[in-house]
């Protein structure tokens, strides 16, 4: 194993497209934008971005299309110090690009395409490797895949965090059980459990899946369960929300890579709220998240 922890993030990489507007739509008319970026996007590729960024070793595992976009995808990742060599790119598919309005409040629509024609197959990816890595973090986008890398790690006892958000299929069973830490989005968990009430949605999740579960519930912090069902809470650090693009996927990679490196989840969860909501000072997506440096002096400032 390399000095800084290794972590494999699996899953999907696109580009967004975000414009900033006063106010998000609400009615099928034109809409103008007072500002264009484009910017590398995506959970598992913001999560390694932000393992990086935060000190740890990040590798991304995932499929792009053979095309320009997927190009610059990949060339995005480079630079900011992610180790590409398992990105396969598709012949003839197309990459992954979201349309993003960020409004004067912070808050984001989104709206993505994802090449359903791409192959769904996991099989080539380097699961031989998984000894060197000290956790494997997976989001829901290529199902397949997130069953495979997560299997392969808890064959190793290897930490495995999946990211459960909102998806445009069902989560795989079969990647939540393999998985030894969960964590749901508020939606997704409402979504999966039936359940309004966070506690009551992590008490099914716990009871089905049998490891670790939390919630993140956007300015109301973090929820998860301790053995015996008992509910615990990592408040949300006071900040001014200037753009919440990216948010979750910066949580979810500062939590894996705390994780990675030793630390106890509620320590993680610390370290990922402070992640996050440092990101969400900063407008631009993946352009904001922060630096190792920079969230260590945040932290401090917070007491």
């Amino acid at each position: 194993m390399s000095e800084r922890p290794a972590v494999a993030c699996v899953g999907i990489a696109v580009m967004d497209l975000v414009f900033e507007v006063d106010v998000l739509p609400a009615s099928p008319t034109k809409h103008f934008a007072s500002s264009y970026r484009e910017i590398g996007g995506g959970p598992a590729a913001n999560a390694a971005v932000t393992i990086a960024r935060l000190g740890g070793d990040a590798h991304l595992w995932a499929r792009v299309g053979d095309d320009d976009w997927g190009r610059r995808i990949v060339d995005g990742l480079q630079a900011e110090g992610v180790r590409v060599d398992a990105i396969r790119p598709i012949p003839g598919g197309q990459s992954g690009v979201s349309a993003v309005m960020v409004d004067r409040a912070g808050e984001r629509m989104i709206v993505n395409f994802s090449d359903r024609t791409l192959s769904p197959d996991a099989g080539w990816l380097p699961v031989e490797t998984l000894p060197k890595f000290a956790a494997v973090l997976s989001d829901l986008r290529w199902p397949d895949a997130a069953i495979y890398a997560l299997q392969a790690a808890q064959d190793l006892n290897t930490p495995g965090i999946l990211d459960a958000d909102i998806t445009d299929r069902e989560i795989p069973l079969a990647a939540a059980e393999a998985a030894s830490h969960v964590v749901f989005s508020e939606p997704a968990l409402a979504q999966w459990s039936g359940h309004g009430d966070i506690a009551e949605g992590l008490k099914k999740a716990a009871a089905r899946f049998g490891g670790w579960v939390a919630a993140t519930a956007g300015s109301r912090g973090a929820y998860w369960t301790m053995e015996g069902g008992t509910i615990q809470h990592q408040p949300a650090f006071q900040i001014t929300t200037v753009d919440t693009l990216g948010a979750g996927d910066v949580f979810h990679g500062a939590f894996a890579g705390a994780l990675a490196a030793g630390q106890t989840e509620t320590d993680a969860l610390r370290w990922a709220a402070g992640a996050a909501a440092l990101k969400c000072t900063r407008p631009g997506g993946r352009a904001g998240i922060p630096t190792e440096d920079a969230l260590r002096r945040f932290l401090k400032e917070q007491g």
